[in-house]
Formats: structure tokens, sequence, C-alpha cells
């Protein structure tokens, strides 16, 4: 009997399920087309009023809202809420880039105005690397010590008796003072670049200063040497070949004068 019953219910499912027939209501369907992406066309707002408008399926469907169809109500249309949102998420995106694009640009410009200023970046500056470090290479490298080198040791004296070695070592400190505060100052690049190269005019003022008065020096001390040995009659005055006495010339000249 439970068998039969279970039989019978199936049955009855099987019958209901293959009698089920898909229905297509126009009006559902035209509002469905209407609210989603269609056009909203007034002419299928259906049911319609009919002749004379005494179709009363019309009363009964649109008389309790007679302005719905004169509004425009898709989500995407013209004026619809979802256009609207697009186009001021679409605007909202134009500004955010635009915000962007102008944050981006100030941080470019005070990253390129930190590199002008910044003592950080002094070392690595291409102007620098490529000409004023090689210029001011023995004015930063300078030794105290290998400043007389090479030079005899009556020079050294005279240059440390007179005061011109302290005078150039003092000199060339106060330059690389300089040069040094130069590069580790806050500073504007041009202006930077403007300290370096009033420096290096001024360093090269002063080397050329000094090695011509290691010139003088050498002159100097070869010309007191040979004064000192003309008053100390040491080395005889030794006459050169075509070497003539006054009294020779002047007995040449009336020689001739007689001719």
């Amino acid at each position: 009997m439970k068998n039969y019953l279970i039989t019978i219910l199936l049955s009855c499912l099987l019958f209901q399920t293959s009698a089920q027939k898909t229905i297509r209501d126009k009006h559902i369907t035209n509002q469905q087309e209407r609210m989603v992406f269609k056009q909203w066309d007034r002419n299928k707002f259906t049911p319609t009023s009919g002749f004379l408008g005494l179709n009363p399926e019309y009363w009964l469907t649109w008389a309790w809202h007679p302005d719905y169809p004169k509004k425009d109500l898709r989500p995407l249309g013209p004026v619809g809420p979802q256009t609207q949102r697009l186009a001021f998420a679409a605007a909202m995106q134009n500004t955010a880039n635009a915000y962007k694009l102008h944050s981006d640009t100030l941080r470019n410009t005070a990253l390129t105005e930190a590199s002008n200023y910044s003592a950080v970046f002094s070392e690595i500056d291409p102007l620098w690397q490529l000409y004023y470090r090689h210029e001011l290479e023995p004015l930063l490298d300078q030794s105290d010590n290998a400043l007389l080198n090479g030079i005899a040791q009556k020079e050294k004296d005279y240059l440390l008796r007179t005061g011109v070695y302290d005078w150039y070592r003092t000199e060339a400190a106060a330059i690389r003072e300089r040069l040094e505060a130069a590069q580790g100052s806050t500073l504007d690049r041009g202006s930077r670049i403007i300290a370096y190269h009033r420096l290096f005019l001024e360093y090269r003022k002063i080397q050329a200063s000094w090695e011509a008065k290691k010139q003088y020096a050498r002159k100097f001390l070869s010309l007191s040497g040979t004064a000192n040995k003309m008053k100390t009659r040491e080395d005889p005055i030794v006459q050169d070949q075509g070497y003539r006495t006054d009294r020779q010339i002047a007995n040449d000249i009336l020689a001739k004068s007689k001719l």
C-alpha cells in the first residue's frame, strides 16, 4: 500500500511538471525591457486606453498612477540615477587624477628643490664632478709638508725666513675652509657653483703668486750669491773672448777716425 501511494504521488508530480508551460505576458516584458535598456516608449505602455478610452483594463492599470508613463524612470536613462552616478564617478575620477597630477608635480618640484639646496647632493653635482673637483683637487689634497718638495735647501730657508711659505699656507687653508663650507651648507645650486668658481679663481691666483715667488726667490738667491762672490773676490773675474777695456776701445775709435 505504501509503495502504491508513492507511485501515485510521483505520477502526479510528473504530470504537473510536464503540464507546465512558459507564460509570456507582453505587459511584463515591455516593462522589463523599458526599465533595463530599451527606450522609454509611451506607445508600449499596455494595456492601452482602447477606442474612446473605454478599455477597463487600462483604467484599472494606469488610473492609479497616470503620470508614470510620462517620466523616464530608467536607471540608465539620460537623467537616470545610475547614469548620474556614473557621471559623478567619472567627474570624481577626473578630479582625483587632477589632484594626483598636482601632488606629483609638487613632489617632483620638492625633490628637485631639495636636490638643488641640500648639501647631501653637492658631491654628486655633475659640474663639480666634471670640472671643479679636478681643478681644486690639489687644494683639497694639499699637504704642508709637500709644499717645499723639489726646492733647494737655500730656497726653503729663504721662503720660511721671509714668511712667504706661511702666507701661502694660510691663504690656501682659508680657501679650503670656505670651499668645505660651500659644500656643506644648505645653498642654492647656482649660488654654490658661483662660490666654487670664485674660490677656484682665488686659488689659481694665489697658486700663480706662489710659483712666481718661488722663482723670484731662486733668482734673488742666485744674484745675491753672485754679488757676494764679486764683493769678496772669491773667484777672479775671467775676461771672456773678445773682451776689451775702455782704453782699447778709445784707441780703436781714434785709429779709425784718422783713416
